[in-house]
């Protein structure tokens, strides 16, 4: 590889020219800095307190959550058309749901309206409980 000749590089180049990817001097206007992405000011280490003669560091207590500690183990789906009687039924049918299975805790409900494709595409609303 000591034969520049030999390797398909031309011996007018001058290879101690910098790269001009390098630095970006020709004025395109392209900014080299890193981006805000408005994540607020960088990581600090944790805060360090000297108590008679030992270091600790200084810990703030954790969020609490509010949702229950158990996990959720299944969910169960119920959807029906928009109108009064099927909303109705749908009431019906969560509620004897509830009734047959006692044991179960509810840990999250979510509710949401779409269209559900069957022979005709409707609005529908659709239910869902986790427990």
């Amino acid at each position: 590889m000591d034969n520049l000749s030999n390797s398909g590089v031309s011996s007018d180049n001058n290879l101690n020219k910098p790269n001009p990817f390098d630095d970006d001097t020709s004025g395109s206007n392209v900014s080299h800095s890193p981006l805000n992405l408005g994540g607020g000011s960088r990581a600090e280490a944790p805060k360090v307190e000297a108590v008679s003669g030992a270091v600790t560091p200084v810990t703030s207590k954790p969020a609490e959550t509010a949702s229950s500690s158990e996990r959720i183990t299944g969910v169960k789906t119920f959807f029906t058309k928009l109108h009064s009687g099927a909303i109705a039924f749908l009431d019906e049918q969560i509620t004897n749901w509830l009734r047959n299975n006692p044991g179960i805790v509810i840990k999250r409900t979510n509710t949401v309206v779409g269209e559900i494709q069957a022979k005709k595409t409707e609005p529908n609303i659709v239910v869902t409980i986790w427990y």
